[in-house]
């Protein structure tokens, strides 16, 4: 009991300062702290990304040393997928009642350890079975899935704790970069670690990004303005106070669980997730296969894709606020529809290059934009600040569960409608057996996705404002 006493009171949220800042210098420290929570999130955050992608940088060298095949690989990786899904749910939830910096930290701490666990994993791979072998990798990325659950409901909750309402969106916005800047940073360091040292220091490198994140948040990330001696965000910006500041952090969490609006924001979110991944998983084969392209090629296309989306994110949320007074409906509307007809364009504009590209170039931007609004932003206007965590960790878990059960439809739907024909190989001049692929099931499938994804959050117009 004494443990978990003091493991709850290591978390609880920090106290009110007893000594306060002067009111001539609170302006000033407000600014300050604030702008260090927002960088150390970012960063911690971004570093969090490089944790949980390292497995995608070392899947080749990993299956050209026979230790795992295909199959097992992605089982592994559907562990963190549906572990991450679940665990958004919970730890945002617990967030809400947490010292976010202590939080997050933690999370990261165990991400760093589960990356590390793997390399050495990876150094003793000869002298256990490939069954043992496949089971400890699975449930350590499980581990890692979970852990990684940690990262993005306190960096947001530290948004919601010191930035007013009318920055709210610029903030998210740029807070949101952290997920392309953590995928580049992945690639190129760990990246070049692998080719230079071999796979298993691809995770253990991984692991020092982490800890590098972890001493970055606890020295940066500030809990709450009151723990500094500063008034709540509230005061500091004049705003209304909310007519539920003196309700318990739990009573709102079961506000929210009960509030229509917020679950038809996470069904919106999660139909995004479909389309964003049919397109990050299935675009490169599809160009292969059903436009002729080479892998290079194939692989440049989509690439913009993921480029652009920096650029989206970046400009959502400084859209919203100064363009349209922090309304996110009606950027979201146009940007849905952006998606939509971009996702048509990819999949039925033909083999030329200049289509195909603009195609990733409207896709990128407009998913850039609704990761940032569907993704959780939308969902925490609506929501008390307090409970800012239980919401995203409803559009979490819808998200990420519909993103996995995407891959399972879309591989169904393909695999469903492929048939054996005969080809020429080029290479020997010779008839031989191939099988074609139909991803009309599947285009339709993904088409219809991202049209839902912007129509339903028009049932909670009369939130917009």
């Amino acid at each position: 009991m004494k443990l978990i006493t003091s493991i709850k009171s290591f978390y609880r949220i920090s106290k009110p300062s007893k000594v306060k800042v002067a009111d001539e210098l609170q302006e000033k420290k407000f600014r300050l702290f604030g702008l260090q929570s927002f960088i150390a999130g970012t960063i911690g955050y971004s570093l969090y990304y490089v944790c949980r992608t390292s497995l995608n940088v070392v899947k080749k060298p990993i299956l050209d040393s026979g230790m795992l095949d295909a199959t097992q690989l992605g089982l592994i990786g559907s562990v963190l997928l549906f572990a991450y899904a679940i665990g958004k749910f919970i730890n945002g939830f617990l967030a809400d009642h947490c010292n976010i910096k202590r939080f997050m930290a933690t999370g990261l701490i165990i991400s760093a350890a589960a990356n590390f666990t793997l390399g050495i994993l990876g150094f003793a791979s000869g002298a256990l079975a490939t069954t043992l072998l496949f089971l400890l990798f699975a449930i350590t990325w499980g581990i890692n899935g979970w852990s990684q659950s940690m990262g993005a409901p306190p960096a947001i909750i530290a948004l919601s704790r010191w930035f007013p309402l009318s920055k709210r969106g610029t903030y998210y916005g740029i807070f949101s970069l952290s997920h392309n800047l953590g995928e580049w940073l992945s690639f190129l360091f760990v990246g070049i670690l692998v080719s230079v040292a071999g796979w298993q220091w691809g995770f253990i490198g991984s692991s020092l990004a982490g800890v590098i994140g972890v001493i970055v948040i606890v020295f940066f990330m500030h809990d709450n303005p009151e723990s500094k001696g500063l008034p709540a965000v509230e005061e500091m910006a004049h705003e209304k106070h909310e007519e539920t500041a003196k309700e318990s952090t739990g009573a709102l969490q079961k506000l929210v669980l009960k509030t229509p609006a917020v679950w038809i924001l996470a069904g919106a979110s999660a139909f995004m997730y479909i389309a964003r991944y049919a397109i990050n998983g299935w675009g490169v084969l599809f160009l292969q296969e059903q436009k002729g392209f080479t892998l290079n090629e194939a692989t440049t296309i989509i690439s913009i894709n993921a480029l652009l989306g920096i650029f989206g994110t970046v400009l959502s949320g400084w859209v919203s606020d100064k363009l349209f007074r922090s309304d996110r409906y009606i950027p979201a509307f146009i940007f849905g529809v952006m998606n939509s007809v971009a996702l048509v364009l990819f999949l039925y504009g033909g083999n030329s290059w200049t289509i195909n590209i603009i195609a990733m170039i409207l896709f990128g931007i407009s998913i850039g934009v609704l990761i940032c609004f569907l993704g959780g932003l939308m969902a925490v206007d609506i929501v008390p600040r307090k409970a800012t965590g239980a919401a995203l960790g409803v559009v979490g878990m819808a998200s990420y569960v519909a993103a996995g059960i995407q891959d399972v439809v879309s591989g169904w739907l393909i695999d469903g409608n492929s048939m054996m024909v005969e080809k020429l190989d080029e290479a020997t001049g010779q008839m031989v057996q191939a099988i074609q692929y139909d991803f009309t099931p599947a285009a339709i499938f993904w088409i219809v996705a991202s049209i839902v994804s912007f129509i339903l959050p028009i049932l909670n117009w009369k939130y917009r404002k």
